[in-house]
């Protein structure tokens, strides 16, 4: 994650939470808020949390072929490939 500008006071979010939001959907960078000085909440976007699950999503199944190397389980390379494509298939474009 690289520097975090967008940070603003709870305060300013409930003045103007349209004019963050619309900030936030063209941004695609997380908005900080903090509360007496303090960062107390994250908001992002929509397509950011998706891709940031997809991507969790990725990073579970390649821990879990791991898991199953070590223990001589698991599944041929034609079934991974297959599995993997059609998790990439759900991603929009």
């Amino acid at each position: 994650m690289g520097k975090l500008s967008n940070i603003i006071p709870v305060s300013d979010l409930r003045q103007d939470a349209a004019k963050l939001l619309k900030q936030l959907r063209n941004s695609k960078e997380p908005l900080i808020i903090t509360q007496r000085g303090r960062a107390t909440a994250v908001i992002i976007g929509v397509d950011a949390y998706e891709k940031s699950e997809r991507e969790k999503e990725l990073l579970r199944l390649l821990a879990k072929g791991d898991r199953e190397i070590e223990t001589g389980q698991g599944y041929d390379l034609d079934t991974v490939l297959a599995e993997a494509d059609a998790v990439l298939d759900r991603e929009p474009s």
